[in-house]
């Protein structure tokens, strides 16, 4: 098939290039392509965005050039043709038409016409639950995942976020493993760790959730709530470094030297920046939380009282608590 992927620009709509239009489209529907793989191809074909629109099944798919397979509505200026049950597939040139525009559609058509019914989408007898994985997971085309909104009622354009929860949270959610997922427009109270992925369009939900594990690596008791927009750099180290990479990380090493009590005093100084405030956050006297930091510090081997002294401690906490939590 990739042998055809010809841009339709090129060629001139004679008899022999109608030909090799309609096979292109023939091999897709004798191979049964996913939609996905349908609209994908179609616009590399075409070499501008294409797409297809069925309202009553969720789908609302488009593909810019050969790009990855998005979720969006027709354009303005877009050249449709109709199928039955409001299903409508699309070419939005820039330019004038191409020579065989006509051609790519009505065999776009016949060709989505056909693989509507043989899509592998997932049927509206599953549960929020199963439907809630298929919204997930990452080996699901575009198709299966709009379909999957569709039955939960949620447009696939529409903003949301997914948490990763190690506790019973409100709202539509899954187990999956040890964690829960939800899918959320707002936070709910959790009782438990909570990691918040970024708010994407629905249809991106699989990175959402891919960002909200990353994010529930960095909680802790002193900080249950971690988003993943605040971790910043952080986010990128979660992906490079192994668990062993940073256990060998002298300030690391130093860390699992403490006792509890202490990693809690430490934890509370980054939280507050002074002091004073991590006294009083942890209700203990102030020349009490000074011994213990001075303590600190001698273990560390460097000193708390300055910016760059908390940012390293800073680090090395985080750091800590990501390998702790593999995810």
């Amino acid at each position: 098939m990739r042998g055809l992927l010809l841009r339709l620009s090129g060629l001139d709509a004679d008899a022999e290039n109608a030909v090799r239009v309609i096979g292109f489209f023939d091999r897709l529907i004798t191979e049964r392509a996913g939609l996905d793989t349908l609209v994908r191809s179609t616009s590399e074909l075409a070499g501008c965005p294409v797409g297809l629109s069925a309202p009553g099944q969720g789908l609302s798919l488009r593909a810019d050039g050969g790009g990855a397979v998005t979720a969006g509505p027709v354009p303005a200026k877009a050249v449709v043709r109709a199928l039955e049950g409001g299903v409508q597939v699309w070419v939005a040139r820039a330019g004038d038409p191409a020579p065989l525009d006509d051609m790519l559609l009505e065999r776009f058509a016949i060709a989505a016409a056909v693989l509507l019914e043989h899509s592998s989408v997932p049927l509206p007898e599953l549960g929020d639950p199963a439907l809630i994985e298929l919204v997930l997971s990452e080996t699901v085309g575009t198709a299966e995942r709009s379909r999957a909104l569709h039955l939960l009622g949620i447009a696939a354009t529409a903003p949301l976020r997914v948490l990763a929860a190690t506790g019973e949270v409100a709202g539509r959610s899954v187990q999956l493993r040890n964690v829960r997922a939800v899918l959320a427009t707002d936070i709910p109270d959790v009782d438990g760790r909570l990691g918040v992925g970024p708010l994407l369009p629905a249809i991106d939900a699989a990175r959402s959730w891919q960002a909200a594990r990353t994010a529930l690596r960095y909680t802790s008791d002193s900080e249950p709530v971690v988003w993943w927009e605040k971790l910043g750099s952080l986010a990128l180290l979660a992906e490079q470094l192994d668990p062993a990479d940073i256990a060998a990380l002298p300030d690391v090493k130093a860390l699992d030297k403490a006792d509890a009590d202490l990693i809690t005093a430490l934890e509370a100084l980054v939280a507050t920046g002074s002091v004073r405030q991590a006294a009083v956050a942890l209700h203990r006297h102030h020349s009490t939380m000074t011994a213990r930091l001075a303590r600190a510090e001698s273990m560390l081997g460097f000193e708390l009282d300055s910016a760059s002294g908390r940012f390293r401690l800073h680090l090395a906490l985080m750091l800590r608590r990501l390998r702790d939590d593999e995810g």
